[in-house]
């Protein structure tokens, strides 16, 4: 009896030993856990080199989420910030969809750093070049920058009026993917010495920067110029007839002529490229404004219109913030038949029509919408020796195109 109560105790003093072991080594194994967890957390708690940034974090703009040219340290340290408040926010908007909240928060944001400039380039001329040719490009669109300066924006003489040319940059969206774009840019600046590059995003909502910008480039850089052509970089443009048409008008006096909007409507819809919120824009139509494909000014408008860009909110679509600055100064826009920045489009009543016919673009004075090729053909057919257009095809109904062939397309801004 003593012997069976004697094992049953040490049988018991040894299970109570082994259950303290267990007991003992996860224990050990916890305390490692807490510590790791908590090592693991370190780099989480906001560095003392961030101590002096007491404003609380609104959204940034697209712009300063992107590296910059050159990075300050302070520049490094907003970046690590933003990337770590990214990790705990919803993914940003796709490109189709504008941050209206964004937008307005850094709205007032309008001066930007000019990277490239041409500060000579209308110097180049005794008294200032007739016409200076302003185009609105991408970095990465070369193939187009070269199409133009080897057909209708060669810097030269025209009926004996000298041309000059910039072509308006901002930095690209996506700057990994085209690794090399600074490298690029200022060798084609070098060696065409017509490249004008500021330092936002070029983006379609950041075109209106690129209006103010350049608007400001030419006040201060090129004062003495007679006239202005600013356009997209996909349009043809005849520039002798914009000459002609120049010649019968003076510097010195309003002038802004184009393809003339009138009564547009704000669009409404969500999903369209051009949705407007009535918070944003209260108005049931814009002011008149031009296409963007390409308008003239004078001098004396460019000035004036300097000044007023810089007391008009901006606006996120640049035709009808020009358009807003054209009501400021109480200036109205002319239209003018010659410039078809909606394309053309064929008649009906005219079924022989051939609207790639070159003694047709002899008339005309821009149109939009090309293609590099087309632009390319069409100016080497116009400059053809062989070209006549003296016979003209018999027309068995006349016809008239209509004052605004893109009638239907008033109620948005399209380019």
């Amino acid at each position: 009896m003593r012997v069976r109560l004697k094992g049953d105790a040490i049988c018991t003093l040894f299970l109570l030993v082994a259950l303290c072991s267990l007991l003992y080594s996860q224990l050990e194994h916890l305390v490692p856990v807490g510590n790791k967890q908590l090592t693991q957390k370190k780099p989480s708690v906001t560095p003392k080199t961030f101590s002096d940034s007491r404003a609380p974090w609104r959204p940034m703009p697209p712009e300063a989420m992107e590296p910059r040219l050159q990075v300050t340290p302070v520049l490094r340290q907003r970046e690590v910030a933003n990337k770590r408040v990214q990790t705990t926010t919803p993914s940003p908007l796709s490109d189709s969809a504008f941050n209206f909240k964004r937008y307005l928060l850094n709205k007032d944001n309008r001066n930007f750093n000019l990277l490239i400039n041409q500060p000579k380039k209308c110097r180049r001329t005794p008294g200032g070049p007739f016409l200076l040719i302003a185009i609105k490009s991408v970095v990465e669109d070369f193939d187009r920058r070269e199409i133009v300066r080897k057909t209708w924006g060669r810097e030269a003489l025209v009926n004996g009026k000298q041309i000059q040319r910039v072509f308006l940059l901002g930095t690209p969206k996506n700057r990994t993917v085209l690794a090399t774009w600074e490298t690029l840019i200022h060798q084609e600046s070098q060696t065409y010495r017509d490249i004008l590059l500021w330092d936002f995003m070029d983006t379609f909502f950041n075109l209106t920067l690129k209006e103010i910008h350049f608007l400001n480039w030419a006040a201060e850089f090129c004062h003495n110029v007679k006239f202005i052509f600013k356009g997209d970089a996909d349009v043809f443009v005849n520039v002798e007839n914009i000459v002609d048409f120049l010649e019968r008008h003076d510097p010195t006096e309003d002038l802004f002529v184009g393809d003339i909007i009138y009564n547009a409507r704000p669009i409404r819809v969500r999903k369209s490229k051009y949705y407007i919120p009535e918070t944003m824009y209260g108005l049931s139509i814009y002011p008149a404004y031009a296409g963007g494909g390409g308008f003239l000014l004078s001098s004396h408008t460019m000035r004036k219109l300097s000044r007023a860009c810089k007391e008009v909110e901006l606006f996120p679509i640049d035709d009808v913030f020009l358009g807003m600055c054209l009501q400021r100064i109480n200036l109205k826009p002319i239209l003018h038949e010659g410039f078809k920045t909606f394309g053309i489009v064929k008649p009906s009543a005219a079924p022989h029509l051939q609207t790639f016919d070159p003694c047709f673009y002899k008339d005309l004075m821009v149109v939009h919408s090309l293609k590099v090729a087309e632009i390319w053909l069409m100016w080497n057919l116009l400059h053809s020796p062989r070209l006549s257009c003296t016979q003209k095809k018999q027309v068995k109904k006349p016809f008239q195109w209509k004052k605004k062939a893109q009638t239907t397309m008033q109620t948005s801004p399209l380019r």
